[in-house]
């Protein structure tokens, strides 16, 4: 008799995060999940991950609330597992113990029966608290080592040695756990290496524990490493349903099942009942738009390890920026942000501060401006990285970020940070009139001022992509090199490609805009020097974004240097600061409007 390997659907947090930004309404996917469940699926991949905050600042969605649906239409029986960044929880910035408790805690309140729960550095430590109060609160924990293969030519973790190391430094802390999962999120760990490492975890831990393995297809060998993995003694893997299958997701349930065919194991489901419920999951998702690079294979991902449940978040992120045509060169950028980093793992958060960092040594300069994330990363604050930073970026970061490098415990900086906790979160929360529950407590700790926003009903449904709802493309207009919209062109001058905007009679090129005259067959041509910074001179925005806060209103004063608007562009919040001293005379955005770069955000005079 074939063994039975056990299956989680991911579909439903993964597969979202991974094809579609997150960004899934829950009305649209429940059905999926009742014909999943009629067909005999009883584990599934229910939230965590990016799928927490996208749904508040996405879908104007409680991620409580769709929780408490799922379990209603997934049954009292169902194993629904969530995705947990260890002193993360489920924010890109490091949490205290409070809140880390909170987490725990609420999550089991709403539905939730498993934890997995990892930590991007390996660094055990970000383990201890996290694990414990999963535990405490009467949650499966089960822990997680992540993996990924280093850019060619990198060595010093990420090996089978490293990922023993880190097995016996969770064991030595005591850390209680159900399961363990080796977790490749980038889906570059080859199959040599996961037969390896879970060949050792069966040596070193108690008879019995159930060993899971994680991975994606975007480099095309997701499946071939699964079997790596069954092979070496792996209990448990993860699985996708189409349309979100394969590519940036998991293997479909189909393709491992056919993978498995005439060997000694098989998948613990019946694999017809599955496959008609995938029919009702492709009819709840046709309407959705399916960016194409998260059904493709990408050889070239082990340069650049880009994990798949980031991937086409931010692929979604550029195109609401109307900056896709820079992808190439962010992706291209990765690979060496990756390499002088530390090596920690490309798992959200450290995959997205690796995005950040790339997309900013691409739009503002090599190491010109560090985004926060990987900034703080290198200099310590999020824990040990895997081997130390190179010292010239970690110096650099020190230098521009105005911070020191980080020599203590980050959960101990934490609890000394007067901006975080539960005490900070209840009193924001009641500073704006709202309710100071602790699902409240939670949101606002851990979405920040768009948790406060949604709180308010100041949100909308933005950044969900549906066909039927996608505006008619406005005709291109000619222009030599093509262009991307109707007023913005790509042109290449000596083999070097430059985006130029036009609005009315102004061009921005690099940055600089300049007084143009345009006649019919003819080009733009500058009439004028670039406008000059200073009194009475437009306060422009450095990249296209979203307008989060404004900090200086009409008729305030501002210092040099003081910030004016707060945007947020590529779940950066990005500060932009008054050249001189004067008044603010104008504001001429309002909180909430997405800007495009170089669009004027305020007036000093």
């Amino acid at each position: 008799m074939a063994k039975k390997i056990e299956v989680m659907i991911t579909a439903f947090r993964d597969g979202f995060q991974s094809a579609y930004g997150a960004r899934v309404l829950t009305p649209d996917f429940m059905p999926a999940v009742a014909a999943a469940r009629d067909a005999g699926i009883r584990h599934f991949e229910a939230g965590g991950g990016a799928r927490f905050q996208s749904l508040f600042f996405y879908c104007n969605e409680s991620a409580f609330d769709m929780m408490d649906t799922f379990r209603e239409t997934a049954g009292p029986d169902a194993d629904l597992q969530t995705l947990a960044r260890g002193i993360n929880v489920v924010a890109l910035d490091s949490q205290p113990r409070d809140i880390i408790d909170l987490h725990a805690k609420m999550f089991k309140k709403h539905g939730i029966s498993t934890i997995r729960n990892f930590d991007a550095l390996n660094d055990v430590n970000n383990l201890i608290d996290s694990g414990r109060s999963i535990t405490d609160h009467g949650l499966r924990h089960e822990v997680c080592v992540t993996l990924m293969a280093l850019p060619p030519g990198c060595s010093g973790a990420h090996d089978p040695a490293f990922y023993a190391k880190t097995l016996d430094g969770i064991l030595e802390a005591e850390i209680p756990f159900d399961a363990v999962c080796f977790k490749d999120a980038s889906g570059t760990a080859y199959p040599t290496t996961i037969f390896e490492t879970i060949k050792a975890a069966r040596k070193r831990l108690p008879e019995g524990t159930r060993i899971s393995f994680h991975t994606h297809d975007t480099a095309g060998t997701g499946v071939i490493c699964y079997q790596a993995a069954i092979e070496a003694g792996a209990d448990q893997i993860d699985l996708s349903l189409a349309p979100c299958s394969g590519g940036t997701c998991q293997p479909d349930v189909a393709s491992m099942w056919h993978a498995l065919r005439g060997s000694e194991w098989e998948l613990d489901l019946d694999v017809d009942k599955v496959m008609e419920a995938e029919e009702v999951f492709k009819d709840c998702m046709s309407d959705y738009f399916m960016p194409p690079e998260a059904k493709a294979v990408e050889p070239l991902i082990p340069w650049s390890p880009m994990p798949g449940g980031a991937l086409t978040a931010n692929t979604q992120m550029m195109r609401d920026n109307n900056i896709m045509d820079k992808y190439p060169e962010v992706i291209s950028a990765m690979g060496e942000v990756v390499r002088v980093g530390g090596f920690g793992t490309s798992v959200t958060p450290v995959s997205q501060f690796y995005f950040q960092q790339a997309f900013n040594n691409v739009m503002f300069g090599k190491w010109e401006k560090f985004a926060e994330g990987y900034g703080k990363m290198v200099l310590g604050y999020f824990g040990k990285t895997p081997v130390p930073p190179d010292p010239e970026v970690v110096r650099l970061a020190s230098e521009k970020m105005e911070l020191p490098v980080c020599e203590g415990n980050p959960l101990d900086l934490n609890e000394r940070d007067p901006s975080k906790g539960v005490a900070p979160a209840k009193a924001k929360l009641e500073e704006n009139g709202l309710e100071t529950s602790e699902e409240n407590i939670f949101i606002a700790a851990s979405c920040g001022d768009k948790g406060i926003a949604y709180l308010k009903g100041e949100m909308k449904v933005n950044g969900v992509r549906k066909i039927s709802e996608e505006a008619p493309a406005a005709p291109a207009a000619p222009a030599s090199g093509g262009g991307s919209t109707a007023n913005s062109f790509n042109v290449t001058v000596d083999g070097k490609s430059h985006t130029v905007t036009f609005d009315g009679d102004r061009a921005t090129l690099n940055g600089k805009t300049y007084d143009v005259s345009v006649s019919e067959g003819g080009a733009a041509t500058p009439a004028a020097a670039p406008a000059a910074s200073g009194p009475g001179a437009d306060l422009p925005a450095p990249m296209p974004g979203a307008v989060i806060r404004i900090v200086k209103n009409a008729g305030d004063a501002v210092a040099e240097g003081e910030p004016v608007i707060i945007l947020e562009a590529m779940k950066m919040e990005m500060e932009v600061k008054s050249p001189v001293a004067g008044t603010v005379q104008a504001v001429n955005v309002s909180q909430g409007d997405q800007v495009t770069a170089n669009q004027s955000l305020a007036t000093i005079a």
